[in-house]
């Protein structure tokens, strides 16, 4: 959801709730699982309790705070933040930062399919501690399982919606959340304040050191920081001050929860957890059932909170060219909020799939994790170039910032490492994604390297005497082409074989347009440069990467532009197709490749490109994806040669 009411720079009472209400989903509501995840069934010590809880805290400065707070949410893309924004910024200083990208962006959508199961089973679970509930209410069991799947059903069936409307109340419900969060954690440190010695990191080595298989336990602590990169990706949501203000209140109010659930397991009496919850546990009787229903609002909201996460990252993605077309619609007029059908279906059914396996939220705090761990790392690497060269900073401060943070990012790793075994039908959800975006971008590179493009003044006067050639019957007033020479004076060759080969395409006027991506996300400009008087045109489109193109609006807007303005003229009764149509038509030539049985068997590129047709039959059409009627559009297919068979042992027979 993308807010238009408050400009991002600007600080009010309403943006902040609403950046309450949209960045702290994930991390905002990881109390309900991560100290339960630490202790699990291991007997109750100080060592494990006040150590756990001193990692979670450093945890939150240098990941939280230091990492994403303050450094990486200065990378921001004209107020847009997120992998790919950050890839935008920094591609042009290395050759070796796609595949980190891919790799980040993959495992943030993969985790996304636990992190919805997670929360909400986290929540509903919590209704086992009202005593006339315990015994109908049990984890893993069949009721508990349905209304888990309802709820994230539900969710997921109402994104075709949008969440305008009830967006506005995502603000206040988060406020509640956290203000439970702090009062519930602050009564119990008011009763054993000797929790607070917790601080010391002493603490926290002592756990990693000392403890037996303590450094595993960094599995369980990261589970603190997850929604981090969450909430990088949500900065163009709210803007980086609203965001920094409101994580004082939300950091203070983890801690504050955190450090009261320490206190309460250390004044227990119990001698292990044997599965209760002490986040539930230490709120009041006659709250339970409130608090159930709080936190499952405030699990629904993160839930909402990574779903609209997702939908962006894939139209970032389609735009930069690392993943096939698919359908975007826009469920409101709230600039900036999509729905993406496909994605959608896909989330959904990996998160039921998740419910239907682990079946309890214990289970699934074993599984957690592990991706985030890939997309902070990789994150932290594009980061070092952005300091390096977006931000000059010193080599040596940028490579002491960025080695603590390998350092502990790389410990986080290889702790969750260790989830692989309970995690491995993850692996094929992030491999078809990190194939399908690896596939899409190097295929084609391999394809824009293969397009010969020649310059385009030599055709000029071919052009013109075409256009007035009357014994060939016109094809259109105005003939449109996509094309991909970014230069003045530069066009496909293909592009000039269609309008010359066969049976030439005389038109009135003749365009060619071509798409320039930018770097910023809501970019859309154009300009135009004549090459002929009247009869050819180039038009370059400056597009964000964050808009769906709707390229024939564009091009008639422009050329009603032209003509208002008397720099074309406009068309006479003889230029009409015929007297019984006034109206001026538009034709777009699209010309589409398929792959020719002439290639060499290259294994490599052959499944490479093979993959990437696949991929394109599977995705949207051209007309679709660049916003063209179907009725306007001519599609023209050649081959794609990208290694010719060399033919040498073919005789003739005397």
């Amino acid at each position: 959801m993308k807010s238009n009411d408050f400009h991002l720079n600007r600080v009010t009472i309403a943006s902040l709730l609403v950046a309450l209400g949209i960045i702290y989903g994930d991390i905002g509501t990881s109390p309900l699982y991560v100290l339960k995840a630490i202790v699990g069934e291991k007997p109750i010590d100080p060592v494990l309790v006040y150590g756990g809880v001193s990692l979670v805290f450093w945890t939150l400065f240098f990941q939280t705070s230091i990492k994403y707070i303050l450094l990486t949410l200065q990378a921001d893309n004209q107020g847009e933040g997120g992998v790919f924004s950050l890839f935008a910024l920094v591609r042009r200083y290395s050759r070796y930062l796609v595949i980190p990208t891919i790799l980040g962006a993959t495992t943030l959508l993969a985790d996304g399919i636990i992190t919805p199961p997670i929360s909400v089973s986290s929540a509903i679970e919590g209704l086992n501690s009202v005593s006339s509930l315990s015994n109908t209410i049990v984890p893993g069991n069949n009721l508990t399982i349905s209304i888990i799947i309802g709820i994230i059903s539900l969710l997921f069936f109402f994104q075709r919606f949008g969440t305008q409307s009830i967006g506005k109340a995502f603000g206040p419900i988060m406020t509640v959340w956290f203000l439970m969060l702090l009062i519930s954690g602050g009564f119990q440190i008011g009763q054993h304040p000797d929790v607070l010695k917790a601080i010391n990191p002493k603490y926290g080595y002592d756990l990693l050191v000392h403890y037996r298989k303590g450094f595993w336990l960094l599995g369980a602590v990261f589970l603190c920081t997850t929604g981090a990169e969450a909430l990088y990706s949500d900065l163009g949501h709210c803007g980086i001050k609203n965001i920094r203000i409101t994580w004082f209140f939300v950091k203070i109010s983890l801690l504050t929860n955190y450090f009261g659930q320490a206190a309460w397991i250390m004044h227990s009496q119990l001698r292990e957890l044997n599965g209760v919850n002490p986040f539930f546990q230490m709120l009041p009787g006659w709250f339970l059932i409130p608090s159930v229903l709080i936190a499952t609002l405030a699990t629904i909201i993160a839930s909402q909170a990574l779903i609209s996460g997702s939908f962006t990252l894939i139209c970032e993605a389609m735009n930069l060219n690392f993943w096939p077309r698919v359908t975007v619609r826009q469920p409101s007029e709230l600039k900036g909020q999509i729905y993406i059908p496909s994605v959608n279906n896909i989330l959904w059914f990996g998160c039921i799939l998740m419910v239907l396996y682990f079946k309890s939220s214990s289970a699934m705090e074993a599984a957690y994790g592990f991706s985030i761990t890939i997309a902070m790392m990789m994150t932290t690497y594009l980061l070092n170039y952005y300091l390096l060269f977006r931000l000059k900073w010193n080599r040596w401060l940028v490579a002491g910032i960025i080695g603590l943070f390998a350092v502990i990012e790389i410990s986080f790793f290889i702790a969750n490492v260790a989830k692989i075994k309970e995690r491995w039908m993850f692996l094929f959800f992030e491999l078809f994604i990190f194939t399908t975006m690896y596939i899409w971008y190097y295929a084609r590179r391999i394809n824009n390297r293969l397009v010969s493009f020649t310059d385009i003044g030599k055709y000029i006067p071919t052009l013109v005497d075409l256009s007035n050639d009357r014994f060939i019957p016109r094809f259109a007033n105005h003939l449109i082409y996509l094309s991909k020479a970014e230069g003045r004076s530069q066009i496909e060759e293909k592009i000039i074989k269609s309008i010359f080969a066969r049976k030439p395409k005389r038109a009135d006027v003749y365009w060619f347009v071509h798409i320039n991506r930018t770097e910023e996300p809501y970019t859309l400009r154009y300009d135009v440069s004549e090459l002929s008087e009247n009869k050819v045109f180039k038009i370059t489109l400056h597009i964000g990467f964050r808009i769906q193109p709707k390229t024939e609006l564009y091009c008639k807007k422009i050329i009603q532009d032209l003509i208002s303005q008397h720099e074309i003229q406009p068309p006479g009764p003889e230029d009409n197709i015929s007297r019984y149509h006034a109206e001026p038509d538009f034709t777009f030539v699209v010309i589409e490749k398929f792959l020719s049985v002439e290639n060499e068997n290259n294994i490599f590129n052959s499944l490479l490109l093979r993959g990437y047709f696949i991929l394109r039959r599977m995705g949207l059409s051209v007309e679709k994806a660049f916003g063209l009627d179907k009725c306007d559009v001519l599609k023209e297919h050649i081959p794609l040669i990208y290694q010719r068979v060399q033919i040498d042992d073919l005789e003739r027979i005397s």
